[in-house]
């Protein structure tokens, strides 16, 4: 295997963990504290808080759904049987990807919508002058159950895996004539 390709696939898998922490954390704030989302996320750099969880998301999406690219490639070379179309493989990554964001973004609005209910009403973020985040809530549940539909369809359409190791042949340690 070339270390070429899994070193990117490592370090897209880091950058989106990454964002995934960063993202949580400014959900975190907008969830307990969102009086301090104008605020730095980092006082070394001039961006506000929710603006860092923004980006953090987006990175998470990239990341995410390259690394798992990545990773369904190496893993499908390694597998018999014709192989899946490069779009079936990027659909897939892309699926899991978004069925991941989804259901965090999911969870994240309806926590919100109990803590602060009249958030429902207001712009996701101060970035874009739409939609809601209302709007947003249902949307990541359509987007949640479409994308594990598509998941799901895609994992039974195409073999993404090598198969069970078989054993070495040999003599059969339970075949009669055989010292054990």
């Amino acid at each position: 295997m070339r270390r070429g390709p899994l070193a990117v696939e490592a370090v897209t898998a880091g950058l989106a963990y990454g964002g995934l922490l960063c993202w949580a954390s400014t959900a975190l704030v907008g969830s307990f504290r969102d009086q301090n989302l104008p605020d730095r996320y980092w006082q070394p750099i001039p961006l506000r808080t929710d603006t860092s969880g923004f980006i953090a998301f987006l990175v998470a999406a990239v990341g995410l759904a390259t690394s798992e690219y990545l990773r369904l490639r190496r893993r499908r070379e390694a597998a018999t049987g014709p192989p899946p179309q490069p779009a079936a493989t990027m659909m897939l990554a892309v699926a899991e990807t978004v069925a991941v964001l989804a259901t965090a973004l999911f969870v994240y609005l309806s926590f919100n919508a109990l803590v602060h209910p009249a958030t429902l009403q207001l712009h996701i973020t101060h970035l874009l002058p739409w939609p809601a985040e209302g709007t947003v809530r249902v949307e990541a549940l359509l987007l949640c159950a479409c994308s594990v539909a598509v998941w799901r369809y895609l994992r039974a359409r195409h073999r993404w895996v090598p198969d069970q190791a078989r054993p070495v042949p040999g003599p059969d340690p339970a075949a009669p004539g055989t010292r054990r």
